[in-house]
């Protein structure tokens, strides 16, 4: 398992790292001293599990999980805290916390609780998986229908394990509007003016329009690096799973999934290049070819 570390008292941290790796627990992968530091360097590297002090400066321990749960971070929470409050800790629980560890630190308190946490952990990844396929299921029974267009993307998205990521819904929305337009596979009009037309949706004034659009291309972008990120993950543990070798070296570029496989496996900060012209292009050219 691999563990975060946010406490702006460096001993701790520096006991708490010691007590996990000693234990064979895990790995602690990052470090930060206080929440403002940590969120870019949590959602980045996507550990299992934070270790977070409830009292720090800058952005306390529960506003720091607030904010990484509303970016859709999907590890585990333990507040580190001599706070015995007992307002404080229902609002840490209320706010997603999974246990708490009392200072002054203690290696058995520690110990117990991570091994709690990692039971509960496994218990989640199986229940998401036990989803996941429910839903592999539904799409399939889908497929023995007339399947739209929406079921084509959603079904590939789904492949990528990223059909539930908030870019997704504007993926399908460029997926549908060039399928209304009746573009041909090359070449695609230019990003901007696909993002400007989905935002015109919802906007109405140029000064709206273009602030969405703006925000389209960072969910998308957002979006593709999570799919890469998963088909990286896949190729790491199975080189030969079918949907690594289908979409990793069609959608992408294949250079930033053996990156991002070399960073998986060593440990370091998950970074990409996402092409998102490839990513579009390649997807509306697989759909055409569904519904024609």
């Amino acid at each position: 398992m691999r563990y975060f570390i946010v406490d702006d008292d460096r001993a701790s941290r520096v006991m708490l790292k010691q007590i996990i790796e000693d234990s064979g627990l895990g790995t602690v992968i990052g470090e930060a001293c206080n929440g403002e530091d940590a969120i870019p360097q949590i959602l980045m590297t996507q550990p299992e599990f934070v270790l977070i002090d409830l009292l720090m400066p800058k952005l306390d321990g529960i506003a720091t999980v607030e904010q990484l749960m509303q970016n859709r971070f999907e590890g585990l929470f333990i507040m580190i805290s001599q706070v015995v409050n007992k307002e404080m800790v229902g609002e840490a629980y209320e706010k997603g916390i999974e246990f708490f560890i009392h200072k002054p630190i203690n290696r058995i308190e520690v110990e117990n609780v991570l091994k709690k946490t990692t039971e509960q952990f496994r218990l989640k990844n199986s229940l998401l998986v036990i989803r996941q396929s429910l839903t592999n299921i539904e799409l399939s029974e889908q497929k023995a229908h007339k399947a739209t267009a929406r079921d084509h993307i959603q079904s590939i998205l789904n492949d990528m394990g990223i059909v539930g990521e908030i870019g997704s819904e504007d993926i399908v929305a460029i997926i549908e509007t060039l399928l209304a337009h009746q573009h041909k596979i090359a070449p695609l009009p230019p990003l901007k003016e696909l993002y400007e037309e989905i935002a015109a949706i919802t906007k109405t004034t140029p000064d709206e329009i273009l602030k969405e659009s703006k925000a389209i291309e960072q969910r998308i972008r957002r979006t593709i690096l999570a799919a890469m990120i998963n088909l990286a993950n896949l190729g790491v543990v199975d080189y030969t799973n079918s949907e690594f070798e289908y979409y990793a070296p069609r959608y992408f570029d294949f250079k930033e999934i053996r990156q991002l496989m070399t960073q998986i496996e060593d440990h370091k900060n998950r970074k990409a290049k996402v092409n998102i012209k490839k990513f579009i292009q390649v997807l509306y050219s697989d759909i055409l070819t569904k519904v024609n």
